[in-house]
């Protein structure tokens, strides 16, 4: 993160391109662009005058809004990766995707049995899946997709749940699957079955749900929400500045 952290000054600082020792050379929609090396794709589209508003999110790694597709130069793969989370490299092609269109069933967890079967009723091209593991190699979270999508072809909630705790949803995966399996909104719906069904309730969880329930932060909830701008501004920079967030 230090790393990362460093190689943001240029952007966020404005420094001087003479102070830059190396750079590196990116195409972006096919324009070729100088940016400094070691920054971010997505930093680097930014020093390249590019203003996101779209394809961004946390920049730390979590939402998963930012997915790229590129191409490095002189290889013919095509590869996937978070902006926030990829250096630049001389000669990447690059383009951003602004989501990935995906149906989702819709469903109610409060209807549906804790049953093997009700996987297919609403996902049932898993069964259509060949393993040929393409929804593995373009994810950017390292987690084993193929594995949890034939857990979710035998019924098992609790794999399905435990392979994609990490999923940050950014349909990376779906985009490369030829047998047109969404795989995020698969593992999500094993992992909302698995917490209402599989395991028990955490008492933790129900003691502050009563909490808030009963009001005891709406003095602090009220409190925030009468901040002038600047006093608010104020508390999230200290705050930023105190988390581990860049």
């Amino acid at each position: 993160m230090d790393t990362v952290r460093d190689a943001s000054k240029g952007v966020i600082s404005g420094i001087d391109k003479k102070d830059v020792e190396h750079w590196v050379e990116i195409y972006f929609l096919g324009k070729a662009y100088q940016v400094p090396a070691g920054l971010t794709i997505m930093q680097a589209l930014e020093y390249a005058g590019y203003r996101l508003i779209r394809s961004c999110g946390c920049r730390a790694g979590f939402c998963g809004a930012c997915s790229t597709v590129f191409r490095k130069k002189g290889e013919y793969k095509l590869q996937t990766a978070m902006a926030c989370q990829t250096r630049v490299e001389d000669g990447m092609y690059l383009v951003q995707i602004p989501f990935s269109p995906a149906e989702k069933p819709l469903y109610d967890l409060e209807e549906e049995k804790y049953d093997a079967s009700v996987f297919l009723k609403y996902f049932p091209e898993v069964a259509r899946c060949v393993s040929c593991n393409t929804c593995t190699k373009a994810c950017p979270q390292d987690i084993q997709v193929m594995d949890y999508v034939q857990a979710a072809l035998k019924g098992d909630y609790k794999q399905v749940a435990e392979l994609s705790f990490e999923c940050i949803q950014c349909g990376l995966c779906a985009i490369r699957c030829p047998a047109e399996i969404v795989q995020y909104h698969v593992a999500q719906f094993g992992r909302r079955m698995y917490g209402k069904y599989g395991i028990p309730r955490e008492k933790n969880v129900e003691k502050r749900v009563a909490e808030i329930a009963n009001g005891e932060y709406d003095k602090k909830f009220e409190e925030v929400m009468n901040l002038e701008e600047e006093e608010f501004h104020k508390i999230y920079t200290e705050q930023q500045n105190t988390r581990e967030v860049y």
